[in-house]
Protein backbone atom coordinates (compact mmCIF):
# COMPACT_ATOMS: atom_id res chain seq x y z
CA UNK A 1 0.00 0.00 0.00
CA UNK A 2 1.20 3.50 -0.88
CA UNK A 3 0.08 7.08 -0.29
CA UNK A 4 0.77 8.72 -3.66
CA UNK A 5 3.43 11.02 -2.20
CA UNK A 6 6.41 10.60 -4.53
CA UNK A 7 9.68 10.29 -2.62
CA UNK A 8 12.13 10.66 -5.48
CA UNK A 9 12.65 10.58 -9.22
CA UNK A 10 14.53 7.59 -10.58
CA UNK A 11 16.26 7.15 -13.92
CA UNK A 12 15.79 4.08 -16.09
CA UNK A 13 19.12 2.43 -16.83
CA UNK A 14 17.87 -0.52 -18.90
CA UNK A 15 14.68 -2.34 -19.82
CA UNK A 16 15.13 -5.75 -21.39
CA UNK A 17 12.68 -8.42 -22.55
CA UNK A 18 12.71 -11.59 -20.46
CA UNK A 19 11.73 -13.69 -23.47
CA UNK A 20 8.39 -14.64 -21.96
CA UNK A 21 6.37 -11.48 -22.56
CA UNK A 22 7.68 -9.64 -19.53
CA UNK A 23 10.64 -7.35 -18.95
CA UNK A 24 13.46 -6.68 -16.54
CA UNK A 25 13.64 -3.04 -15.50
CA UNK A 26 16.77 -1.55 -13.93
CA UNK A 27 16.34 1.86 -12.30
CA UNK A 28 18.78 4.19 -10.54
CA UNK A 29 17.03 4.68 -7.20
CA UNK A 30 18.23 7.44 -4.82
CA UNK A 31 17.19 5.46 -1.72
CA UNK A 32 18.58 2.06 -2.80
CA UNK A 33 20.62 1.77 0.40
CA UNK A 34 17.40 1.83 2.45
CA UNK A 35 15.78 -1.07 0.56
CA UNK A 36 15.95 -4.84 0.91
CA UNK A 37 15.36 -7.60 -1.64
CA UNK A 38 11.68 -8.32 -2.13
CA UNK A 39 10.57 -4.89 -0.93
CA UNK A 40 7.75 -3.16 -2.77
CA UNK A 41 8.36 0.09 -4.63
CA UNK A 42 5.82 2.02 -6.69
CA UNK A 43 7.37 2.83 -10.09
CA UNK A 44 5.13 5.31 -11.90
CA UNK A 45 2.42 4.06 -9.56
CA UNK A 46 2.94 0.35 -10.31
CA UNK A 47 3.75 -1.85 -7.33
CA UNK A 48 6.93 -3.78 -8.20
CA UNK A 49 9.24 -5.96 -6.11
CA UNK A 50 12.99 -5.43 -5.88
CA UNK A 51 14.60 -8.59 -7.29
CA UNK A 52 18.24 -7.48 -7.53
CA UNK A 53 20.27 -4.55 -6.21
CA UNK A 54 23.59 -2.81 -6.75
CA UNK A 55 24.98 0.15 -4.85
CA UNK A 56 22.66 2.60 -6.56
CA UNK A 57 20.25 0.62 -8.74
CA UNK A 58 17.30 -1.71 -8.27
CA UNK A 59 16.07 -4.31 -10.71
CA UNK A 60 12.37 -5.05 -11.04
CA UNK A 61 10.43 -7.61 -13.06
CA UNK A 62 7.30 -6.54 -14.93
CA UNK A 63 5.02 -9.29 -16.22
CA UNK A 64 3.06 -9.30 -19.50
CA UNK A 65 -0.10 -8.03 -17.76
CA UNK A 66 1.79 -5.09 -16.26
CA UNK A 67 3.37 -4.17 -19.59
CA UNK A 68 0.02 -4.42 -21.39
CA UNK A 69 -1.95 -2.25 -18.95
CA UNK A 70 0.60 0.38 -17.88
CA UNK A 71 3.13 2.73 -19.44
CA UNK A 72 6.13 0.76 -18.15
CA UNK A 73 6.56 -1.05 -21.47
CA UNK A 74 7.21 2.30 -23.18
CA UNK A 75 10.10 3.19 -20.87
CA UNK A 76 13.56 3.57 -22.35
CA UNK A 77 17.03 4.22 -20.98
CA UNK A 78 17.21 7.74 -19.54
CA UNK A 79 13.50 8.11 -18.85
CA UNK A 80 12.55 9.45 -15.43
CA UNK A 81 10.09 7.62 -13.18
CA UNK A 82 8.23 8.45 -9.96
CA UNK A 83 9.28 6.35 -6.97
CA UNK A 84 7.64 5.65 -3.62
CA UNK A 85 8.36 3.02 -0.99
CA UNK A 86 5.47 1.13 0.56
CA UNK A 87 3.79 2.90 3.47
CA UNK A 88 4.29 1.68 7.02
CA UNK A 89 1.51 1.38 9.59
CA UNK A 90 1.61 4.55 11.65
CA UNK A 91 2.88 6.75 8.80
CA UNK A 92 1.03 9.98 8.12
CA UNK A 93 -1.38 9.61 5.23
CA UNK A 94 -0.31 12.64 3.23
CA UNK A 95 -2.05 11.55 0.03
CA UNK A 96 -4.68 8.81 -0.15
CA UNK A 97 -4.83 5.00 -0.16
CA UNK A 98 -3.01 3.84 -3.29
CA UNK A 99 -2.63 0.11 -3.97
CA UNK A 100 -0.14 0.26 -6.82
CA UNK A 101 -2.54 -1.78 -8.98
CA UNK A 102 -3.15 0.29 -12.09
CA UNK A 103 -6.75 0.46 -13.35
CA UNK A 104 -5.84 1.67 -16.82
CA UNK A 105 -3.89 4.18 -18.83
CA UNK A 106 -4.81 7.70 -19.90
CA UNK A 107 -3.28 10.39 -22.08
CA UNK A 108 -2.58 14.05 -21.48
CA UNK A 109 -5.24 15.89 -23.46
CA UNK A 110 -4.64 19.50 -22.44
CA UNK A 111 -2.31 21.63 -20.31
CA UNK A 112 -3.09 25.21 -19.34
CA UNK A 113 -0.91 27.51 -17.26
CA UNK A 114 -2.65 29.64 -14.63
CA UNK A 115 -0.04 31.65 -12.77
CA UNK A 116 2.32 29.19 -11.08
CA UNK A 117 -0.23 26.38 -11.36
CA UNK A 118 -1.17 24.18 -14.28
CA UNK A 119 -4.58 22.78 -15.09
CA UNK A 120 -4.12 19.43 -16.80
CA UNK A 121 -6.82 17.35 -18.49
CA UNK A 122 -6.34 13.60 -18.82
CA UNK A 123 -8.37 11.46 -21.22
CA UNK A 124 -9.35 7.92 -20.22
CA UNK A 125 -11.88 5.23 -20.99
CA UNK A 126 -15.49 6.11 -20.10
CA UNK A 127 -15.62 3.20 -17.64
CA UNK A 128 -12.55 4.43 -15.77
CA UNK A 129 -13.49 8.12 -15.77
CA UNK A 130 -16.94 7.18 -14.46
CA UNK A 131 -15.25 6.12 -11.20
CA UNK A 132 -14.03 9.68 -10.56
CA UNK A 133 -15.83 12.49 -8.78
CA UNK A 134 -14.92 16.17 -8.38
CA UNK A 135 -12.86 16.72 -5.20
CA UNK A 136 -12.18 12.97 -5.08
CA UNK A 137 -8.76 11.37 -5.33
CA UNK A 138 -6.89 9.83 -8.25
CA UNK A 139 -3.31 8.60 -8.67
CA UNK A 140 -1.64 9.67 -11.91
CA UNK A 141 1.69 7.89 -12.48
CA UNK A 142 1.63 7.23 -8.75
CA UNK A 143 1.02 10.86 -7.74
CA UNK A 144 -1.92 11.48 -5.41
CA UNK A 145 -4.06 14.26 -6.89
CA UNK A 146 -7.43 15.86 -6.26
CA UNK A 147 -9.88 15.75 -9.15
CA UNK A 148 -11.09 19.21 -10.13
CA UNK A 149 -13.65 18.42 -12.83
CA UNK A 150 -15.01 15.37 -14.60
CA UNK A 151 -16.41 15.30 -18.14
CA UNK A 152 -17.30 12.34 -20.37
CA UNK A 153 -14.04 10.53 -21.08
CA UNK A 154 -11.76 12.98 -19.29
CA UNK A 155 -10.96 14.69 -16.00
CA UNK A 156 -8.85 17.59 -14.79
CA UNK A 157 -6.46 18.29 -11.93
CA UNK A 158 -4.46 21.32 -10.81
CA UNK A 159 -0.72 20.80 -10.40
CA UNK A 160 1.14 23.00 -7.91
CA UNK A 161 4.75 24.08 -8.56
CA UNK A 162 6.14 21.47 -6.13
CA UNK A 163 4.37 18.63 -7.95
CA UNK A 164 5.56 19.96 -11.31
CA UNK A 165 9.16 20.11 -10.07
CA UNK A 166 9.32 16.92 -8.01
CA UNK A 167 7.49 14.43 -10.26
CA UNK A 168 7.39 13.40 -13.90
CA UNK A 169 4.06 15.20 -14.30
CA UNK A 170 6.00 18.42 -14.86
CA UNK A 171 7.94 17.08 -17.85
CA UNK A 172 5.22 15.19 -19.70
CA UNK A 173 3.67 16.53 -22.90
CA UNK A 174 0.33 16.44 -24.69
CA UNK A 175 -0.35 12.89 -25.84
CA UNK A 176 1.96 11.22 -23.31
CA UNK A 177 0.57 8.12 -21.62
CA UNK A 178 0.05 8.00 -17.84
CA UNK A 179 -0.94 5.27 -15.39
CA UNK A 180 -4.26 5.81 -13.62
CA UNK A 181 -5.51 4.33 -10.37
CA UNK A 182 -8.90 5.47 -9.15
CA UNK A 183 -9.89 5.82 -5.50
CA UNK A 184 -9.88 2.47 -3.69
CA UNK A 185 -12.89 3.21 -1.47
CA UNK A 186 -14.87 4.60 -4.39
CA UNK A 187 -14.28 1.42 -6.40
CA UNK A 188 -15.59 -0.78 -3.61
CA UNK A 189 -18.67 1.40 -3.16
CA UNK A 190 -19.34 1.38 -6.92
CA UNK A 191 -18.98 -2.41 -7.07
CA UNK A 192 -21.29 -2.87 -4.09
CA UNK A 193 -23.91 -0.61 -5.69
CA UNK A 194 -23.62 -2.49 -8.99
CA UNK A 195 -24.11 -5.86 -7.30
CA UNK A 196 -27.07 -4.55 -5.30
CA UNK A 197 -28.77 -3.11 -8.40
CA UNK A 198 -28.29 -6.41 -10.26
CA UNK A 199 -29.76 -8.35 -7.33
CA UNK A 200 -32.79 -6.06 -7.27
CA UNK A 201 -33.28 -6.46 -11.01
Amino acid sequence: MFTGIVEALGTVRTIESDGAGGASLTVAVPFTSELILGESVAVNGCCLSVVEMTVDTCQFQAGPETLAKTNLGALRSGHRVNLERAARLGDRMGGHLVTGHIDGIGTIAERRQEGDWQIVWYAGTPELVAQLVPKGSVAVDGVSLTVVDVQPGRFSVMLIPLTLAATTLGIKSIGDVVNLETDLIGKYVAQWMKQRMMAEG
